[in-house]
């Protein structure tokens, strides 16, 4: 029997957010103002991310890389993609060059 990581459980617990009163939830206000909103806030993540890997600190990087982690899967949720969905996707592409992979994609 496998454990759960505390990703599968992040994905989870933001899963049963979905629905749950904005109010209460930071989560479920997200993923009330749509999509477009949660991919806005997941790229907004993404820059602190990258301007804190420029500059080096590691620890203010962790922790900016987990509001990204935690921010791709509310963008996700929004759009009904789940983790498993995901893992699934690498665990395919597993063994394969990234060039071959790439090149095998369309579009």
């Amino acid at each position: 029997m496998s454990r759960e990581t505390a990703l599968e459980r992040l994905a989870t617990t933001i899963a049963a957010r979905k629905g749950a009163d904005p109010e209460t939830s930071w989560t479920a206000k997200l993923l009330a103002r749509g999509p477009e909103k949660a991919a806005e806030k997941f790229g907004e993540e993404a820059v602190e991310a990258i301007i804190e890997a420029v500059k080096g600190d590691r620890a203010r990087l962790t922790s900016e890389a987990a509001d990204v982690l935690y921010h791709l899967l509310v963008m996700l949720a929004a759009r009904d993609v789940t983790l498993t969905e995901v893992l699934a996707e690498l665990e395919r592409r597993e063994g394969t060059s990234g060039i071959a992979e790439k090149a095998g994609r369309r579009g």
